[in-house]
């Protein structure tokens, strides 16, 4: 794949492009924003990584003007030194589809990277979205699944939601509590496995073929795939 690397730490992006090479990846250095941007907006990168303190515009901005211009068929993994939920909501706000907190070990950057190019076919502003027979109605916010309406609490819904635009790619309870709820994970709360719960009772218990999953110390996927 064809990686765009906007880092200016020398140490991390040097770091970052060698271990992409070596996994068979063509990846390209960018050092500041403004320098990003450019890159991302006049090529086709099959994969953006993404810092978010840079010198000149910051990644929040490149990452804005990007999905605004471009769309959202090119996955954006952010990389922050600072960990809060702010910072990582204030990036998912504005497009991008995860989050490394710095430092970090390589294989868990590929991970990220497989778990995100994995199947991807999302388009900027779907007016459906849909995975076997359940389909969500954004415009009309209606759920339905095999033709049968199904009525989901506003919370619900907004989870349902965020599960089917990352579907096939498992989601950690940390990144769904901060994109859903705008919660630091630091509090000692269950909400995610309860409202999981909700949606499994209203979505899969009633039909034969499950498609919330859970997977065990990561967090929980939706996909028609069978997990094993």
């Amino acid at each position: 794949m064809h990686i765009l690397i906007v880092e200016d730490e020398p140490g991390v992006a040097s770091f970052v492009a060698r271990g992409l090479t070596e996994a068979g990846h063509e990846p390209q250095i960018a050092a500041t924003g403004e320098e990003g941007l450019s890159c991302a907006l006049s090529k086709d990168y099959d994969f953006i990584i993404l810092d978010l303190i840079l010198p000149g515009i910051t990644g929040l901005e490149v990452c804005r003007r990007f999905r605004e211009e471009k769309g959202y068929d090119t996955p954006i993994l952010m990389l922050t030194a600072l960990g809060s939920t702010e910072d990582i909501v204030s990036g998912l706000k504005v497009g991008a589809d995860d989050y490394l907190v710095k430092p970090f070990k390589f294989k868990e950057l590929m991970a990220r990277i497989e778990a995100l190019t994995r199947g991807r076919a999302r388009k900027a502003n779907p007016e459906k979205l849909t995975v076997a027979d359940l389909e969500v109605d954004l415009y009309r916010r209606m759920v339905s699944r095999n033709g049968q309406a199904i009525r989901l609490t506003a919370r619900e819904y907004d989870l349902l939601v965020y599960l089917l635009k990352n579907k096939d790619r498992v989601v950690s309870r940390e990144v769904i509590l901060a994109a859903v709820w705008e919660m630091d994970w630091d509090v000692e709360t269950n909400v995610v496995d309860v409202y999981i719960n909700y949606l499994r009772n209203k979505v899969d218990k009633p039909f034969d073929h499950k498609l919330i999953k859970t997977m065990i110390g990561m967090g929980y996927i939706l996909t028609e795939e069978t997990i094993t």
